[in-house]
Parts: C-alpha cells; structure tokens; sequence
C-alpha cells in the first residue's frame, strides 16, 4: 500500500534524490540541498502550527488541525511503501503566492493591429509582466519516480494535495494555481529563457531560478522590461514552447485538467510553461469529497476511493475499499492502520463516480 504524508526532517535524503532524479528542467525542486532543507523545516513548521481554532471548524479533541490561513505555509506531502518505507514521491501546498513577494508571470494578450491604408487587419500577440495570483495557493512539485509511474501514485500524491485542502480549507487561498513544466532540456537550456530572460538578467536559467526560488523576486521586478514584449519579435523556437507543457509534464497536466483547471494565457517568465488554475471549492476532489464515520470490519469491501483521516498534522490519504452499513464506512484493519484511525474516527472519502 502506497500512502501519502507529510514530510519529516528524517525525509531529507530522500528528497535530494527525488530533486536529482527530476533533474535540472524541474525548477522547483532544482535549487539545491540547503534549500531544499529550509521549506523541509518550513513544512514541519507548517504541518505542527495549529494556530487559532475556529468555533465552526473544531471538530476533535485533539487540538489538531484547523486553523485560518498562514501566508508563509508550505506543506510537502510524500508518498511512501508502507511494506519497504521507500519513498517513491513527493508534491506540495503553498497557502499563499504573491503577496510577501510577488509570483511574476507573463500573460499572453492579443492587440488588434488594422490598417485602412494597406486594408490588412491581424492580431499580434503581446507578453505582459504580472501578478495575476496574489494570494492564491499554489500546488507543485508532483514528481514520482519512474518505477511507480502507471500504477496510480501519480494520482494519489496529486489528489491527496486536495483532501488536505478540504480538511481545512481557512488555510488556503479561494484560487489554486499550478505551474506546469515548461521547455528546459537537460543541460539546463531554454530557448524562451534565451530569448528573453538571458537578455535582461545576464545570466543562466539555473541561476535565474536558483535566485528565484529562493524568493528572491525583487530582482525580476528590478530587471524585467515593464512595457509589453511582441512575442513575434521572438526567435521562432521561443514563440514554439510558449504555454506549452514539457512531455514529462504531460501527466502532471492530465491530473490538473482533471480536478478542473484550466490554462487562461498565462505562462512563466523564464521556461514559458503555462500555469492553469481553479476555483478551490470547485476542484472535483474537494467538491466531491465527503466526510463519514469509520468502522473496522471484516468480509467484502466492494467500493473503491480515496480516503484521508481529514486533519492536517497528522495527515494521511491512501486508496483502498470499504463498504457502507447503516451510514458508517466500514473498513480494514490494515486501512484503520495505515491512516492512524480507531472506530468512531471520521474519515474524508472520494469515490470516483
């Protein structure tokens, strides 16, 4: 059984090497060790910081869980075989973007250009410098490696991002955004970073976002051309992989389109990815998603879902079966155990229809 958690300190090892496998075209996991290790701590923080309960969200005793939104919260989910403890994957939650420091992208606009003169009328795409998502949350780094892709962890470490959201959704911003893998091969060359970035940055795509990674934003507003960018002055290989998505992006971008988000135009400043958003309470995993009693039982489970123990601390999601009698979800011991539950617990359950 495949299960999704929060990350530890104890995780960090496996986190460099989920980074390097992902290689340096992964932006937001190729930014090194050290810092790599400060949002591991800032996760953890993240994960333990209760905060102030809300009268309409308390639900258990354990002091546990539901808090209003932290802009400065990250949370890192791992996906682990309970059997071997390997680490097979990881993805993550930010609350908040854009705000602290600004989360720069370009959007893709179309100008009108006509002539009565010549007769001719065309439109010219345009690239404006933005900061369209302040205050939204952010989901990123989905990565699995390469022996349990096709088997459903892909889905699992992406969809268990959303049931954390649901189990308290105070923490999160009303918009979710993703930005997804854009154009960079594995030498670290982007022909979009080339074409623009290099020119007013004078420097490399890894260092570009190493610097920017590490919220260092204000140099991009700094250095960045304010006035629009005609994107048919580009080189056409820049113009090529603009808002389109690396091919090992691909699945990454299936999942996303899948909960409900869309691509609106709007791409990265430095790979030319595009980012895609929703509406949070209209993603399918969170609109969907239930809550329900949990019971252990024996016998036949016929239904199939996704079901986490519905708190933030001491989160867990896994796919497994049940069944229901009399309105409770009737499970295994082996599930109980895998999300830390005991009868009576209640559980968030998605069942895809």
């Amino acid at each position: 059984m495949l299960i999704a958690r929060p990350a530890t300190l104890s995780d960090d090892k496996a986190l460099f090497e989920l980074a390097r496998l992902a290689g340096p075209g992964f932006t937001s996991l190729a930014i090194g060790e050290s810092a790599l290790f400060k949002r591991l701590q800032k996760s953890v923080k993240s994960f333990n910081d209760t905060g102030k309960v809300s009268s309409d969200t308390a639900g258990d005793d354990t002091g546990d869980d539901k808090s209003t939104v932290r802009k400065d919260q990250l949370y890192l989910l791992m996906l682990e075989d309970i059997e071997t403890g390997s680490i097979m994957g990881m993805s993550s939650v930010k609350a908040q973007i854009g705000i602290t420091d600004p989360f720069f992208n370009f959007r893709i606009l179309n100008l009108a250009q006509q002539s009565a003169v010549t007769g001719k009328r065309f439109d010219m795409e345009i690239l404006m410098l933005v900061n369209e998502y302040a205050g939204a949350s952010e989901v990123s780094s989905l990565f699995i490696k390469e022996e349990a892709r096709g088997t459903g962890a892909g889905r699992l470490i992406s969809q268990a991002r959303y049931m954390l959201m649901a189990s308290a959704p105070e923490r999160f911003g009303e918009k979710v955004v993703s930005e997804l893998r854009g154009h960079v091969d594995n030498t670290g060359y982007s022909p979009f970073w080339e074409a623009i970035g290099r020119k007013f940055f004078q420097m490399d795509f890894d260092e570009a976002d190493r610097v920017s990674a590490k919220k260092n934003t204000q140099f991009i507003s700094d250095l960045m051309p304010k006035h629009p960018i005609y994107a048919a002055l580009l080189p056409d290989a820049a113009q090529a992989v603009m808002g389109q998505t690396h091919p090992l992006g691909a699945g990454a971008r299936k999942l996303l389109e899948a909960e409900g988000f869309r691509y609106d135009g709007i791409i990265d400043i430095f790979d030319g990815g595009p980012s895609v958003s929703a509406p949070r309470d209209h993603i399918r995993t969170i609109k969907d998603s239930r809550r329900v009693t949990a019971t252990t039982g024996d016998g036949e489970f016929p239904i199939s879902a996704l079901i986490s123990n519905d708190k933030i601390k001491t989160f867990r999601a896994v796919f497994s079966s049940l069944r229901f009698e009399g309105g409770a979800a009737i499970f295994s011991r082996e599930t109980m155990n895998a999300l830390n539950l005991k009868n009576a617990d209640t559980v968030r359950l998605w069942i895809k229809r």
